[in-house]
């Protein structure tokens, strides 16, 4: 069952979050059992009412409801719309039902999507980037341009009262957390985990724009002292913190001594050879986190996608299917070239009953688009002690690679 949660950031800044443990595959696409927040921000400033994002169409009700908590919706003046993805903006049409007064500000993008996506035509005004809005005591808006993260249109607002950035899906992370605000460490190690599969997942294609668009904030010299993202987290303590993770994703640094292991086995020939690399790799001293597709269980590719945003290698094993890659890894291994390609070491296994294929066309495809293949060990049927040794021998030339 949903849950919300209002609250007052700071004195005339309050947070509307919605916890969805409803949602089973965000954007129809990525499961996440953890479940998702949208956040939507709400200021009064100067005697004017600005609304930042909304929650999903389905929860449009509820979103009205809890805003009629706070004010009295005819009595906005502004709604600012980050990025027109309808997780946040899909409540927009029920409250310009109610907020007939108010313009909507986004990028020049955005006036057309309104159109285009909910079939109204609200007052609209665009904002370049950079422009301002001044209230009284000097309070401004400052409106950012930060494309690609993760559409073209979508922007920011960094608020000079209380040096608030509102950063929408930028600086986000799925689960549902049971603070709002980062103020206890144990919470956010748990929480990092969920923001490293929303990372790759949602933002991993667009890693460059990520480390453009954060060079640009730090330009501006903004004294920002909370982030306050579309989905997650609140961060009021230490807002660089989830700042420095972005860029660390984005840039593809490695925890040292990390190997992600994923694997199809359809009849155990390759769980065998997996489970001697396994074996190897700690005899090394190392702890390999280990996906796998078999007949009676199947990891999900969002939680892979989150642990390989950060790993030092990848071994990737495949059954030989009709003479070609097994159907679901190589999906798997094109959303990880998609979303999770860092030139990373990567040792590849592969079965085969009457012609060996899969690993060789596995290895050349990753290696056409960037991949480190370290090797491609490749077997018939059981595995003999020529075959352990070559997979030993493997292991550690992967290990040797490894930053």
């Amino acid at each position: 069952m949903v849950r919300i949660h209002v609250d007052k950031i700071v004195e005339n800044v309050y947070v509307l979050r919605l916890d969805d443990d409803q949602i089973k595959y965000f954007e129809a696409l990525w499961s996440i059992p953890e479940g998702v927040t949208y956040n939507s921000y709400l200021m009064i400033v100067d005697d004017n009412v600005i609304l930042f994002d909304t929650w999903k169409h389905r929860y449009s009700q509820l979103f009205m409801d809890t805003l009629k908590e706070i004010i009295d919706p005819q009595d906005i003046d502004y709604i600012v719309v980050h990025h027109m993805e309808p997780d946040h903006s899909g409540s927009l049409p029920e409250l310009l039902r109610y907020a007939k007064n108010a313009t909507v500000i986004g990028h020049p993008l955005t006036r057309s999507m309104i159109s285009s996506f909910y079939g109204v035509a609200p007052k609209f005004k665009h904002v370049r980037d950079g422009d301002e809005f001044v209230f009284r005591d000097n309070i401004k808006l400052k409106f950012i341009h930060t494309p690609w993260l993760h559409w073209p249109e979508t922007i920011m607002t960094y608020t000079s009262y209380k040096g608030i950035l509102f950063s929408c899906d930028a600086f986000g992370g799925f689960s549902i957390p049971p603070s709002l605000y980062d103020d206890e460490e144990g919470l956010i190690e748990k929480y990092i985990r969920y923001v490293r599969k929303y990372f790759v997942s949602i933002i991993g294609k667009y890693r460059k724009f990520v480390i453009k668009n954060i060079e640009k904030i730090n330009s501006l010299s903004l004294d920002i002292k909370i982030i306050a993202p579309a989905h997650g987290i609140i961060w009021k303590n230490d807002p660089m913190r989830i700042v420095k993770l972005y860029h660390s994703l984005a840039q593809g640094l490695q925890s040292r001594g990390k190997v992600v292991i994923l694997y199809s086995s359809m009849y155990g020939f390759v769980e065998k050879a997996i489970n001697i690399v396994i074996d190897e790799l700690v005899k090394n001293n190392i702890n390999p986190i280990v996906f796998k597709v078999t007949d009676t269980f199947r990891d999900d590719i969002s939680d892979i996608l989150g642990e390989i945003g950060d790993s030092s290698a990848l071994v990737i094993g495949t059954a030989t299917y009709e003479s070609n890659i097994f159907p679901l890894m190589k999906y798997y291994v094109d959303l990880i070239i998609e979303k999770a390609n860092r030139g990373i070491p990567v040792l590849v296994i592969s079965s085969y009953g009457w012609g060996g294929v899969a690993g060789k066309l596995l290895g050349k495809e990753l290696a056409s688009k960037g991949a480190n293949v370290v090797r491609v060990v490749e077997f018939k049927g059981l595995i003999d002690t020529e075959t352990i040794q070559k997979l030993r021998n493997a292991v550690n030339e992967l290990i040797s690679t490894m930053k």
